[in-house]
């Protein structure tokens, strides 16, 4: 899943409006941002391998530091407790918690059985396959997109034209990286993967800019 979890984000942001879109952007997809600094340090590994789902080719060997539920669970607390700090409010630390938790869930429906329970080379995997069916996952990708979008675009206003121009810029990006990532050339090895798992830095730093250019609703 990709848009799904960004999803997430939007939506999360008409709940807690004084959480800048950006840092909910990092919470909901910190478990993806972590895996390719992993796999580019030898400790997680990904494989290419072609039909293994209908969706795309990767095979996920070994990631039970950033994709296992117990270790998911761990980083969920991990960025909560940070957020308490910085915050000092325990509504929204809670909120950015669950929002990395949420990463796993989404993953879930969408895996075919390779998430791991817990940090073992033996532990029971598990994955609902619903990439096995391409237009079924985009299908809820961009169902989820629309109504995160719609929470989103209902609680703030755009203050300039940056807030605008910005935000529907974002938008774009995410849905041309989803129908690239789907019917796009496969990547050639997993070097290039990692690579390009981490310009998703970009889209953290953008949903920040776009926020400083939205007029929130602060309860």
């Amino acid at each position: 899943m990709f848009i799904g979890h960004f999803a997430v984000g939007f939506g999360t942001k008409a709940i807690q409006p004084r959480i800048s879109l950006g840092a909910l952007f990092l919470s909901v997809q910190f478990l993806d941002l972590l895996w390719p600094t992993l796999l580019q340090l030898g400790l997680e590994k990904v494989e290419i391998r072609a039909g293994i789902t209908a969706f795309n080719p990767l095979d996920f060997i070994y990631y039970p530091i950033s994709h296992s539920l117990i270790m998911a669970l761990v980083w969920s607390a991990l960025l909560g407790g940070i957020a308490m700090v910085f915050y000092q409010n325990l509504i929204i630390a809670t909120t950015l918690g669950l929002c990395v938790l949420s990463h796993w869930v989404l993953d879930l429906t969408v895996h075919i059985p390779d998430l791991p329970i817990y940090w073992s080379k033996n532990s029971p995997k598990v994955g609902l396959g619903l990439w096995n069916h391409v237009w079924l996952t985009m299908a809820l990708e961009f169902l989820l997109l629309a109504l995160g979008l719609f929470q989103y675009i209902k609680t703030s206003t755009a203050q300039n034209w940056m807030g605008i121009v910005g935000l529907w810029g974002l938008i774009g990006l995410l849905i041309l990286i989803q129908i690239g990532n789907v019917f796009g050339p496969p990547p050639q090895h997993a070097e290039d993967i990692a690579w390009g798992a981490q310009l998703q830095w970009i889209l953290i730093v953008w949903a920040y800019w776009v926020d400083t250019n939205r007029q929130r609703d602060v309860v």
